[in-house]
């Protein structure tokens, strides 16, 4: 079971203080292992000056690591790449302490984030090299088009509580990559795997354009009002709020926010493989992940025998607290707040006729929640309709794929959904037809581990994209347009001062043949026009 004393020297490198304070300390927060309730830590409650503060220290160091270049800031992403390798148990043992995980999804973590950092570290050269697009017509190749990428100088990150490692890294090191400095401002309830991050990127001794800024509501709304991109991952009321800060101060922002993913299972699926991939993907991490299957659709004539295995499947999960042995599939959910809202949408989908097949209670002990399959709901109880982040699988029986598709679309979100069928292009036609950002045909999660595609979300579920290569590092930047000339410049072109008519007609009817199509390419009129002024 994990708790303060499975963590040696957790508390100790990720406290702000050595001796705890007393609750009633406003400066400081404790956090708690969700399962045991055990205190493994204390961050201090930063205040909108502290932030302001390490911003401005910030922005005194970006240039200098902004003028390394892509090759230079290479080397130290790899150096954190190896640090997080090497203090992979560790991290893993912070990651359990703080959010109550099991030992593999603990050590998930470090592994995802050793992935992504080798992807943008070795690649960002490439991602930010000056692009030189074609020009759009004859008339401007007379210049030589050049776009170049400058980072913003410092990008606030403000991140979930539900992997408090991965988060971080997923926009942290994009950011770096880029050029820019970065603030970080993990969740109040698990802050101490991000300031791990901060404590490895002091120790192989990186220039200092990293931070992290740990405490509640106003610290993050210091990093919203004080940095100069925002990238936030949280509730999508919060993502409104943010959203109207930065558009109050006219600086860019990318929000993922909540989800709803539907799962649809059509009659020619694989049916064991279906069970068990929507298993695993409405219950890894006791379901409080982004992009965890919520809403499972299934096609009529095998609805009954797929209902059957996908009880099963839940059924034979192993739940509670481990340390490093490794016992258990699924753990603790976060904070005593999403139990409540998880006992909710269960409660009130019975109340209204729904049938629990498996789970549909705590276990009593801490925030463990039973994973939990619910049939025979519909599009009015709250476990569809709202977001619950935890371990629950409501399923519905449709007629057809049309069905199965407008109930997946009847959502106030889209951030992912996932299609099983036997049929390839079935399942394409099917994924085209869905709103979402991304959709995973016979799997979940796939495109989590796929940095070449964008991960966003339609609808309430976001703003902008992270990722999708280039546009990963990209989005993190400015874009400059800078023309050359290729030819002999004139001291003064067609089109200024004092205006010629018959250069100006020329000119424009130039724009014109390069633009237009058929017969509209001439200006027979203006034609006319310039033989009379020259007569």
């Amino acid at each position: 079971m994990t708790n303060t004393e499975s963590v040696p020297g957790a508390a100790k490198k990720t406290t702000a203080r050595k001796t705890a304070p007393q609750k009633s300390d406003p400066a400081v927060i404790e956090v708690r292992n969700p399962g045991t309730g055990a205190v493994v830590g204390t961050v201090p409650n930063e205040s909108a000056e502290a932030v302001a503060a390490k911003i401005r220290e910030l922005r005194l160091y970006q240039t200098e690591w902004e003028a390394i270049g892509p090759d230079g800031r290479k080397e130290w992403l790899l150096k954190l790449q190896d640090w997080i390798i090497d203090n992979t148990e560790h991290l893993a043992d912070v990651l359990q302490a703080e959010a109550g995980k099991p030992r593999v999804d603990a050590l998930i973590d470090p592994a995802f984030s050793t992935d992504l950092i080798g992807y943008y570290a070795r690649r960002a050269g490439k991602f930010l090299a000056d692009d030189h697009p074609s020009p759009h017509s004859p008339l401007a190749r007379v210049k030589k088009l050049t776009t170049v990428y400058k980072p913003y100088p410092v990008v606030g990150v403000i991140t979930p509580w539900n992997f408090p490692l991965a988060m971080p890294v997923i926009d942290v090191i994009p950011a770096l990559a880029a050029g820019a400095a970065v603030i970080l401002k993990p969740s109040e309830v698990t802050p101490l795997s991000a300031i791990e991050l901060a404590r490895g990127w002091a120790e192989i001794g990186a220039p200092p354009v990293f931070a992290v800024v740990t405490g509640a509501g106003a610290t993050g709304a210091a990093v919203v009002e004080n940095a100069d991109y925002i990238q936030f991952t949280g509730s999508t009321a919060t993502g409104r709020k943010i959203a109207a800060a930065c558009v109050e101060r006219l600086i860019p922002y990318s929000l993922e926010l909540g989800g709803k993913d539907p799962a649809i299972v059509l009659a020619d699926a694989d049916l064991d493989r279906a069970a068990h991939g929507i298993a695993f993907g409405g219950m890894f991490n006791s379901g409080q992940v982004c992009i965890s299957v919520e809403r499972v659709y299934v096609e009529a004539p095998v609805y009954d025998e797929f209902v059957a295995k996908l009880t099963d499947a839940v059924k034979n999960l192993r739940q509670g607290l481990d340390g490093r042995e490794s016992k258990y599939d699924v753990g603790a959910l976060a904070n005593e707040n999403q139990v409540q809202i998880v006992q909710r949408h269960v409660d009130e989908a019975i109340a209204a006729g729904a049938k629990v097949t498996t789970g549909g209670k705590r276990t009593g002990v801490g925030t463990l929640f039973e994973p939990t399959v619910l049939v025979d709901v519909d599009h009015t109880m709250s476990c569809i309709t709202e977001e619950t982040f935890g371990p629950t699988l409501p399923v519905i029986k449709v007629a057809d794929e049309a069905e199965a598709v407008r109930l997946a679309n009847d959502s106030i979100y889209g951030l992912s959904a996932s299609v099983w069928t036997g049929d390839k292009e079935r399942g394409e036609r099917v994924a085209r037809a869905l709103e979402a950002g991304a959709v995973n045909i016979n799997d979940v999660f796939v495109n989590l581990f796929s940095f070449a595609l964008p991960m966003g979300g339609w609808g309430q579920s976001g703003v902008g994209a992270r990722w999708g290569g280039p546009n990963g590092v990209r989005k993190y930047c400015r874009q400059k347009a800078i023309t050359t000339p290729i030819l002999p410049t004139q001291q003064k072109e067609l089109l200024w001062f004092p205006y010629q008519m018959p250069k100006v007609l020329f000119g424009l009817g130039a724009m014109r043949a390069a633009g237009a199509r058929g017969l509209r390419r001439i200006d027979i009129a203006a034609i006319l026009k310039l033989k009379g002024d020259n007569k």
